[in-house]
């Protein structure tokens, strides 16, 4: 007698249509996961259905899971998803940001931590007022440390869970303990306001759930599952906070690529993700390396140039959707050269059927967006600008131009209000409206008063004093106007004269620097301005201003190109991308001067590369015009550890060579600069036509890149030794 077969095992819905790794991923049972989720690999979809599983199948109540996100989006998404996979038993699950869990944990226990239940919480320009506020209490020029420095400071010492006193015993400097008094002055004025910045969130949460014993078993006894996402992007204090939460129990289950990690500038420490294995050994390690979005020559290209860096987990990305076209390599004569190819692969993706909204341009920093934008402008290509406003609307560039209106319209008090405070220089509106009083009652414009400042009523004598400099200054720009002077040359004039240019430096936060890079990309406009033969500079300048601004006419049938920072890219996807500048100094940054900071450069790279679906174009200028000049530029070492086979270059013109050859000529043509120009090592003095007398420090590749640490104010900057306007100080 045969015995009865066994039932058919019945289909699992919450594995359905994964592969081997996500099922694996979503079935994992008790204790710690790592979860190495490669760019284009389903994670969201992993972490939901985990989630969905713990609660449909394993039993767990949706109140004890805890799923934290980087996003209130992506805790949005989060909720929907699992909500249709299990039903409304998942509103009760927590998914939310960091901040957003530690406010609900704080607004029960915040008593604790000496704050009432129904604390305030500061946003970024609460920040600013209160802090202006303590720079007067303790009487420090804020023009020597600016609110926006001390903020970033704060926010630094916070996001490593220092307090003002940890901070004020560790002083070093005087420097030091001036940030600790405006620190420790901040903190007291937060408490009697009984409000929290974004920092305090984490922090106090922290402390609260480290230091009070009955809070923290009362937590980790809510919390049965912790599952974190983009955890590669953590600080220190959301580290500590998810270890935490995650004991006794361990069910800590964290999603994240270290191939990703490109906010260390806000905090983000890289070394969490990579050390997870260290802080749970017996955790389980899956890798999720099958990608549903690139080509497999995109995703071979991205491979090898990741690769590269020491400090990651070994993963390789792969698809079965096929190779596709190979990468576009182009290499242009200059930024306008660069720019007209941006048009031309934004025409070919509409030859092609896509859309305008399926192509994006990436570029390393802000700055780099002007010539592209004047070159959609012209073309009439709709784009919009993603993370932050067009060029001629960013804050610095109005800024700057409000000098300009005023020397050439006196008339214009909007303006000149505008430029009164930037930067500040005590004079409010109150000053403002007594000069506008004065001027119509003596029929004169506003700007005519400023020299005559000392004739005007009401008016302190630190104002007179700001406004009698402003006026000498808007005098200087119309007589340079009207002798001819290069645009260029009276542009640099009104940075450095108004004081913009040194409140930027002293403020010395990678804001600060983003608009010091603005600035002189004005500058580099401002030269390639040609007015006619009839034209005085500036009003010709600020005309063409004016037209390109109105000139942007959004499409909403088609959509728009899409214009970006590689880093304001993240977790986005687009058709066709192309990724501008790939040139050393710009792309590594300049700034990237330590091994640590070069591997994240190049995992920007890697997530630039990611995002393109079919067609990635890389592009770097022989020429670019930054600071002002222009000068030779060498392509990005990052160039060169793109595979071979997987790239192809334009036909016909300049950039018709092979690539290898080209980046080999390039490298050839490096040497012979070098050759013929400096050779230096660490340790020679030298000068600098711009910086002053400097030391080197340390000599990079074959000699090309030295890095100089220059007297005058403690800079080190990364300089190519043939093409730098220096010389080596010989010993007399």
């Amino acid at each position: 007698m045969s015995q009865p077969s066994a039932p058919a095992p019945r289909s699992d819905p919450l594995t359905e249509g994964l592969n081997p790794p996500q099922r694996e991923a979503v079935l994992h049972g008790a204790g710690p996961i790592l979860i190495l989720a490669g760019a284009g690999s389903g994670k969201t979809r992993v972490l939901t259905h985990r989630v969905a599983r713990l609660v449909g199948v394993e039993g767990v109540h949706p109140a004890r899971i805890l799923a934290i996100t980087f996003t209130n989006k992506a805790a949005g998404e989060l909720r929907e998803r699992i909500g249709a996979l299990v039903g409304p038993a998942a509103r009760s699950t927590w998914a939310g940001t960091f901040h957003a869990t530690c406010v609900r944990i704080l607004r029960r226990d915040a008593e604790r931590v000496g704050f009432a239940r129904d604390f305030v919480i500061y946003d970024a320009d609460d920040q600013l007022r209160l802090l202006r506020s303590c720079l007067a209490d303790e009487q420090i020029d804020p023009k020597r440390f600016p609110p926006r420095a001390a903020q970033a400071a704060i926010s630094d010492q916070k996001s490593r869970l220092r307090d003002a006193e940890q901070v004020a015993a560790e002083a070093e400097s005087f420097t030091d303990e001036r940030a600790a008094r405006v620190y420790r002055r901040y903190s007291d004025r937060l408490r009697a306001n009984q409000a929290m910045d974004f920092d305090d969130l984490l922090m106090l949460t922290v402390r609260l759930l480290e230091q009070d014993e009955a809070a923290r078993e009362s937590w980790q006894q809510r919390f049965q599952h912790v599952l974190v996402d983009e955890y590669q992007d953590t600080n220190h204090a959301q580290y500590r906070l998810v270890r935490v939460l995650g004991e006794p129990e361990r069910n800590v289950c964290v999603v994240g690529d270290d191939d990703q990690g490109i906010y260390s500038w806000r905090g983000a420490d890289v070394r969490n993700i990579l050390d997870f294995t260290r802080d749970y050994p017996d955790a389980a390690v899956i890798a999720l390396e099958q990608n549903y979005r690139s080509t497999g020559t995109i995703l071979r290209a991205a491979n090898s140039v990741v690769a590269r860096n020491s400090g990651r987990h070994p993963k390789e990305l792969w698809t079965d959707a096929g190779d596709g076209d190979p990468i576009l390599v182009a290499g242009c004569r200059d930024e306008h050269e660069e720019a007209r190819l941006v048009a031309a692969e934004v025409d070919g993706a509409l030859e092609r059927g896509e859309r305008l909204s399926d192509v994006a341009v990436f570029y390393r920093t802000n700055a780099q967006s002007r010539v592209i934008e004047d070159q959609l402008v012209r073309r009439d290509i709709p784009y919009q600008v993603v993370g932050g406003p067009r060029f001629y609307e960013r804050s610095e560039i109005r800024d700057v131009l409000a000098y300009l209106r005023v020397a050439t319209n006196p008339s214009d008090a909007v303006s000149l209000a505008r430029m009164m405070g930037a930067p500040k220089r005590g004079v409010g509106p109150g000053a403002i409206a007594r000069l506008a009083e004065h001027a119509e009652a003596s029929e004169r414009s506003i700007a005519e008063l400023l020299p005559l400042a000392d004739e005007v009523p009401g008016i302190k004598a630190g104002a007179r004093a700001a406004l009698r400099e402003a006026g000498a200054l808007l005098g200087e720009i119309r007589q340079r106007d009207a002798a001819g002077a290069p645009l260029g040359h009276i542009m640099e004039h009104v940075i450095d004269r108004s004081g913009l240019r040194a409140a930027f430096e002293t403020e010395g936060t990678i804001e600060a620097q983003g608009r010091l890079e603005n600035l002189e990309e004005l500058i580099s406009v401002a030269a390639e301005h040609a007015p006619e033969v009839d034209e005085r500079p500036v009003p010709a300048f600020l005309e063409r201003v004016a037209l390109e601004s109105d000139a942007d006419t959004v499409d909403e049938a088609t959509g728009q190109v899409t214009l970006m920072t590689i880093h304001n890219a993240k977790g986005l996807e687009f058709e066709t991308v192309v990724i501008t500048g790939l040139e050393e100094m710009i792309f590594p940054h300049v700034r990237s001067d330590t091994p640590e900071a070069l591997e994240e450069e190049r995992r920007l790279f890697y997530v630039g590369m990611t995002r393109a679906r079919s067609r990635l174009v890389v592009s770097y200028a022989e020429t670019r015009a930054l600071h002002g000049s222009r000068d030779y530029r060498i392509p990005s070492r990052f160039l060169g550890e793109l595979p071979t086979d997987a790239i192809t270059v334009p036909e016909g013109g300049r950039r018709a060579e092979p690539a290898a050859s080209r980046l080999a000529a390039g490298r050839a043509g490096r040497d012979q600069v070098r050759a013929a120009g400096l050779q230096l090592a660490t340790g020679d003095a030298v000068v600098h036509a711009t910086f002053g007398e400097g030391i080197v420090t340390g000599v990079e590749g074959r000699g090309d890149l030295v890095r100089v640490r220059f007297a005058n104010d403690g800079s080190e900057r990364r300089l190519m030794a043939g093409a730098a306007p220096m010389r080596r100080l010989e010993a007399e």
